[in-house]
C-alpha cells in the first residue's frame, strides 16, 4: 500500500485549480440549469488500461467544493484498471458535483498518466538490478503531486528540489574550473548529512569523481559500452545512475548495463493523460 500524502500538499493545488476553474462568477452553467436542492450520483469511469493515480486529489475537489458529497473510492491508488472499472462513487448534491467535476478528473486523468507510463518502465526493466526514477522535469507546482504518482507506478523519487542533495552538473563543473575543484567546494560547504552527486559524460571525469570521491555519479548520454565500462570502473564504490535521453525502447539494454538508477524526465514530462469519465445522474 502507497502512503497517502499529507492532505496540505494536496488541497493547496486543488484549491488553486478549482479557483482558476470557478473564475469571479463561479459555475454559470451549472447555477443557470440546476436546481438548487437536486441531488445527484456519479460514477469515474477508467476509458484507459493503467495504473490509477490521484483518488486524494479527485476527493478533495469534491470535498472542497462541498462538504456533504460522499466520494467512495472503488480502488486504490496503485492499482491497475482496465476500460470500464469503477474508480470512485460521488453523490450529494449536484450542482457542486457538475463543478468539481473537470478539476478532480484533470488531476486523476494527469496522475494516472505518469503512473501507468512509470509503470510501463518498471516493467521494462524487470529482471535486472536497475530502478527507474524521475527528475525535476515536472508541472510547476504540482512536483509532490507527479513523483506520488511515479511512486504508484512502482518508480522511485529523485531529488524534489534544490535543497534535497548537492548535484554537480555540467555547467557547475563549468563554471568551477572541472570535476574535481567542484567536488572540493562542495565537500567545504555542505553539511554532514547532504549527500553529493556528480553527473558525467566521459569515463575520463568519472576516474576524477572516483579519485575525488561522492556518493554517486550520474552517467549522462553516455553509449551502452561506455556505461558497463562506467559500472566496472566505480565497482560497485558508489551509486551509478544512467541519465539522458531515455526511452522504452532503449531502457531495458540500459539496464543490462548493470547501473543501479535510471532516471526518466518522460515520466513527468511526456506522459499522456489517462481517460476517465465521470457518468452522471439525478437521484
Amino acid at each position: 500500500m502507497i502512503p497517502d500524502l499529507p492532505p496540505l500538499l494536496i488541497e493547496e493545488a486543488v484549491r488553486a485549480a478549482l479557483a482558476e476553474d470557478l473564475g469571479r462568477a463561479g459555475d454559470v452553467t451549472t447555477q443557470a440549469t440546476i436546481p438548487r436542492g437536486a441531488q445527484a450520483q456519479a460514477g469515474i469511469v477508467a476509458r484507459d488500461s493503467g495504473v490509477v493515480a490521484g483518488l486524494q486529489a479527485a476527493r478533495a475537489a469534491f470535498a472542497l467544493m462541498d462538504r456533504q458529497i460522499i466520494f467512495e473510492a472503488q480502488a486504490a491508488d496503485g492499482a491497475r484498471l482496465e476500460p470500464g472499472t469503477l474508480a470512485a462513487i460521488i453523490s450529494g448534491p449536484a450542482r457542486p458535483i457538475l463543478s468539481a467535476e473537470r478539476v478532480a478528473l484533470n488531476f486523476l486523468g494527469r496522475l494516472s498518466g505518469v503512473a501507468t507510463l512509470t509503470a510501463r518502465y518498471v516493467s521494462a526493466v524487470a529482471g535486472t538490478s536497475a530502478r527507474i526514477c524521475d527528475t525535476r522535469k515536472t508541472t510547476p507546482l504540482l512536483r509532490a503531486l507527479e513523483k506520488y504518482a511515479v511512486r504508484c507506478g512502482g518508480g522511485v523519487n529523485h531529488r524534489f528540489g534544490l535543497d534535497d542533495a548537492v548535484l554537480i552538473k555540467d555547467n557547475h563543473v563549468a563554471v568551477a574550473g572541472g570535476v574535481i575543484p567542484a567536488l572540493r567546494a562542495a565537500k567545504r560547504n555542505i553539511g554532514h548529512l547532504v549527500k553529493i552527486e556528480v553527473e558525467v559524460d566521459t569515463l575520463d571525469q568519472l576516474r576524477e569523481v572516483l579519485h575525488e570521491g561522492a556518493d554517486a555519479v550520474l552517467l549522462d548520454n553516455m553509449t551502452l559500452d561506455d556505461l558497463r565500462s562506467a559500472v566496472a570502473l566505480v565497482g560497485g564504490r558508489m551509486i551509478c545512475e544512467a541519465s539522458g535521453g531515455v526511452t522504452l525502447a532503449s531502457v531495458t539494454e540500459i539496464a543490462k548495463t548493470g547501473v543501479d538508477f535510471i532516471s526518466v524526465g518522460a515520466l513527468t514530462h511526456s506522459a499522456p493523460v489517462f481517460d476517465f469519465g465521470l457518468d452522471i445522474e439525478f437521484v
